[in-house]
C-alpha cells in the first residue's frame, strides 16, 4: 500500500519554444528563391489537475522535478515544428496550489479542476515571417523562448462529510473500521493513526464519508506533535464529531476532553466551531465514567444506531445549507510594458515581459536580427525612456541574460 503523503514541493519546467528555421528556397530555375524557413513549436505547458481515483501525493515525494517536452524547430519550405505536449499533473481532489513562496494559486476542489502552473515558450519565428519590402532576404530566425520554471507546494485536505476529532486513543479507528469498510491500524497505545482514514458510510437512508483524523493533543493548534498536518483535514468537514473517551487511561473527564478539543479547534481556526458538530461518548461498555449524551461502543454495537441516523440527519441538512466550494484561481499577471531600475553595481536593468522575451529569442550574434531588436526597443519605446532614466554613453545596460554598453550613436 502507498504511504499517504499530503505536502509536496514540487518543481515544474514547461517546455521550451522550438527555435525558426532560416532558410531560403533552393529549386532549379529559381535563380534568388525567397525566404522560406518555418517556424518552431510551441513548448509543453504544465498543468495541475484535481483527479477522484488519486488519493495522495506519494508519487511526487521523491521525484518532484516534473517538465514538459520543447517545441520541434522549424525547418525549410516554411515547414513548422510540432509543438512540445503537455504534462498533467494529477492530484487528489482537494489540493490547495501555491507558490513555494505562499501565495495561493489555485484550489481544487472537485473532479477535473485545473490550472496552468508553468507556460511552454512560445515559439521562434522563421526567417519568411520577418520579410519586408525593406527586408527582402532577412539572414536570422528567433530561438525558442525557453519554459516558465517555478517551484510550487501541492496540500491535500481531505474532503469529508464528517470528521471524528478525538485524543490519541479515544476510539476512532475502531469506530471508523466498524461503520464503512476502511480498514485502519488499531492497537491498544496512543497515535496508532498516524495518517487519515476515509470510509464511506452507508446506514438507512443516508450515505456519507467519514474521515477518521489522527488524534490530537493539547498544543496541536500551536503546532505541537503533529498537529498542523492532522488539523488541516478537518477543514472542509461539513460535520465535526467530537469523541471522547468514557473509559480514558489518563483519567481527563470526557467534559474536558471536549473543552480541551474546541479549544484546539478554535485556536486553529475559530469558524471550525461554527460547523454542526455531534459530541459523542466511545466505549461505552467499559465506561468509567457518566455522561449526559449519546454514548456508544463499537464493540458491542451500543447506541450505534442512534448515531449514525442522528449524524446523517445532521450531515444531510449541513449539504443543503453549505455549497460545495467552489475552485478558485489567484492570477498574478505580469504588468504590461516595462521598468528601467538602477542596479547595486550601477548598471541598469530592463524590466518587461515583452522586451525580455525579444532578446530571449533573438540571436544577438547575428547582425540582421540585432537590428531587429534594436528596432523592436525604438517601437516599444525603451531607447526614449532609457535617455529619460539618465542611462548615457558607456553605460551598462542589461535585458534579461544580454549585457550591453549603451550608445547615444544607436538612437
Amino acid at each position: 500500500m502507498s504511504e499517504f503523503v499530503d505536502t509536496v514541493f514540487m518543481n515544474v519546467k514547461a517546455g521550451a519554444g522550438g527555435a525558426g528555421a532560416m532558410s531560403f528556397r533552393r529549386e532549379a530555375h529559381v535563380a534568388q528563391g525567397g525566404p522560406d524557413g518555418g517556424d518552431g513549436g510551441k513548448g509543453g505547458d504544465i498543468w495541475i489537475q484535481a483527479d477522484h481515483n488519486t488519493v495522495s501525493l506519494y508519487a511526487y515525494r521523491d521525484h518532484p522535478h516534473v517538465k514538459a517536452t520543447n517545441g520541434v524547430r522549424g525547418a525549410g519550405k516554411k515547414m513548422h515544428g510540432k509543438q512540445g505536449e503537455d504534462k498533467i499533473v494529477f492530484v487528489p481532489e482537494g489540493t490547495i496550489v501555491s507558490h513555494r513562496e505562499g501565495d495561493v494559486i489555485a484550489d481544487l476542489v472537485s473532479h477535473g479542476d485545473r490550472v496552468l502552473v508553468a507556460r511552454g515558450g512560445r515559439a521562434g519565428r522563421g526567417n519568411a515571417r520577418f520579410l519586408t519590402n525593406r527586408r527582402r532576404a532577412p539572414e536570422f530566425a528567433e530561438q525558442g523562448e525557453p519554459g516558465e520554471e517555478m517551484w510550487i507546494t501541492l496540500e491535500m485536505k481531505l474532503m469529508a462529510d464528517a470528521a471524528l476529532v478525538g485524543f490519541p486513543n479515544a476510539g476512532k479507528s475502531t469506530l471508523i473500521s466498524s461503520v464503512s469498510a476502511a480498514k485502519p491500524k488499531i492497537a491498544d497505545y496512543p497515535f496508532t493513526t498516524l495518517v487519515p482514514n476515509l470510509g464511506v458510510v452507508k446506514f438507512a437512508d443516508h450515505e456519507f464519508v467519514l474521515a477518521d483524523i489522527p488524534g490530537l493533543i493539547e498544543g496541536a493548534s500551536e503546532g505541537k506533535g503533529l498537529g498542523f498536518q492532522f488539523l488541516r483535514h478537518i477543514e472542509r468537514a461539513r460535520v465535526l464529531v467530537i469523541l471522547v473517551d468514557l473509559a480514558p487511561s489518563d483519567g481527563v473527564s470526557p467534559q474536558d476532553q471536549e473543552a480541551k478539543l474546541l479549544k484546539e479547534l478554535e485556536v486553529y481556526r475559530p469558524e471550525l466551531l461554527e460547523r454542526p458538530r455531534l459530541v459523542v461518548g466511545s466505549k461505552a461498555d467499559i465506561a468509567q465514567y457518566e455522561f449526559d449524551g449519546l454514548a456508544i461502543s463499537a464493540v458491542t454495537r451500543t447506541g450505534m444506531e442512534e448515531f449514525l441516523g442522528t449524524l446523517g440527519a445532521i450531515v444531510d441538512d449541513a449539504r443543503k445549507n453549505q455549497e460545495q466550494p467552489e475552485s478558485f484561481v489567484v492570477h498574478s499577471p505580469k504588468p504590461e510594458g516595462f521598468t528601467i531600475i538602477r542596479e547595486d553595481d550601477g548598471a541598469f536593468r530592463i524590466l518587461g515581459k515583452s522586451i525580455e522575451r525579444v532578446v530571449a529569442m533573438s540571436d544577438l550574434t547575428n547582425e540582421d536580427a540585432l537590428d531587429y531588436v534594436h528596432q523592436k526597443m525604438v517601437r516599444l519605446g525603451v531607447e526614449k525612456a532609457m535617455r529619460k532614466n539618465g542611462v548615457a554613453t558607456g553605460d551598462i545596460v542589461r535585458i534579461g541574460e544580454m549585457e550591453f554598453e549603451y550608445s547615444d550613436d544607436l538612437g
